[in-house]
């Protein structure tokens, strides 16, 4: 047993992790509330960090009836500058996927009621926070909170990958269509060719995003499956020094040396979650986000198929110039709705996107086509 002044000190450095955890998590969705365009997302975030900033002031009343100064807590310095939307959630995640794993060590090194009573209310107020899928109308939420709440929102993470994928594709596909007939256009006005031309590039940028996709996937699977692999394997010839690395990490967290070690030699009771907290603090990872390197390739290739086959449609049906106008008009229009619908995995609004994708469709037309014509000046080829 500890005397009781190594008690209370230990006690309130947990206490104060646990209070910056809570801050952490709750400035992430401040941040991330703040940074949210949709009027709906931002509240169900704001409401989110008003749920941890009722927890790290749980954590404060406690400190303070330690006889702690909770005036002297640091503020928590945290930024989201330069994460994508997916970076955020995956941040988010992490840290909350961290907080479960802490909160559940705790249970077994304090014996502290009033400490166990909150740790209670915490985990019911983390599943409560499911009940805000109501808020946006939807099935019931599988095992990640946060994973739901942004997948079925239409963000490019956990099970609809393909969201993202999808939209990326036909920007590709639409992209690279759209110069090759433009530049195609500017070599020749035989309308067969052009057409001829942009169909099988369709084709090999439908066949080279599909490819692309499957092994980047699969190579982020097996990068995961290696590290895990490798910890695994590392847990079970040498248990005594990962545990000894997992106490080092919460002795950077402010921890005595005997009081992290006890609290990793805890968390090492449970092989499955010493690894996945390992993994994590090492890491950042989860095993739980691997990707599906079919799904990915299914849906970029079939999407850049799409886009591809977009600027082509004209010319099924017409010749000439009148063709190659429509089918600038036709692929122009395609950009501005890919760029609005790039709106549902960014924090741009869907205009700005829309016209910017436009700019950009515009340049690689003009460009692709004086390069075309450039180049039939140059090797003499005749028009026809």
């Amino acid at each position: 047993m500890r005397n009781r002044g190594q008690s209370l000190d230990y006690l309130q450095k947990t206490l104060v992790e646990n209070w910056r955890r809570e801050m952490e998590a709750a400035r992430l969705y401040e941040l991330s509330a703040a940074r949210e365009s949709d009027p709906r997302r931002r509240a169900i975030f704001q409401q989110l960090a008003d749920v941890e900033y009722k927890h790290a002031r749980m954590w404060e009343n406690k400190l303070a009836e330690q006889g702690f100064d909770v005036a002297e807590l640091p503020r928590p310095n945290v930024s989201i500058d330069g994460l994508s939307p997916v970076g955020i959630v995956q941040r988010i995640e992490a840290i909350e996927d961290g907080n479960a794993a802490w909160y559940q060590s705790l249970r077994n090194v304090i014996d502290d009621p009033d400490i166990v009573r909150m740790i209670d209310q915490i985990d019911a107020d983390e599943q409560a926070h499911g009940e805000l899928d109501a808020l946006l109308q939807t099935d019931p939420p599988p095992e990640k909170r946060l994973r739901t709440m942004w997948s079925r929102e239409r963000h490019r993470h956990g099970a609809n990958d393909w969201v993202g994928d999808a939209i990326y594709g036909v920007n590709d596909g639409l992209g690279a269509i759209f110069g090759i007939i433009s530049g195609v256009a500017g070599f020749t006005d035989n309308t067969h060719t052009v057409l001829i031309s942009g169909f099988f590039g369709a084709l090999a940028s439908t066949l080279s995003m599909g490819a692309g996709a499957w092994l980047a996937t699969k190579s982020e699977n097996e990068v995961m499956e290696t590290t895990l692999a490798q910890e695994r394997r590392e847990i079970e010839e040498d248990p005594e020094h990962e545990v000894e690395e997992l106490g080092l990490l919460y002795q950077l967290k402010g921890f005595a040396p005997d009081e992290a070690a006890r609290i990793a030699e805890t968390i090492a009771k449970d092989k499955d979650q010493f690894l996945k907290t390992m993994v994590q603090e090492e890491f950042g990872f989860q095993e739980e986000t691997r990707g599906n390197p079919w799904r990915s390739a299914l849906f970029g290739g079939v999407s850049t198929l799409v886009g591809g086959v977009i600027p082509l449609i004209p010319f099924f049906f017409m010749s000439g110039l009148p063709a190659m106008i429509a089918a600038a008009i036709v692929s122009l229009l395609a950009h501005f709705a890919v760029g609005a619908a790039k709106s549902l995995i960014t924090v741009r609004s869907w205009w700005a996107s829309g016209l910017e994708m436009t700019f950009v469709g515009i340049l690689v037309g003009v460009v692709a086509y004086a390069l075309g014509a450039l180049g039939s000046a140059v090797f003499g080829v005749s028009a026809g």
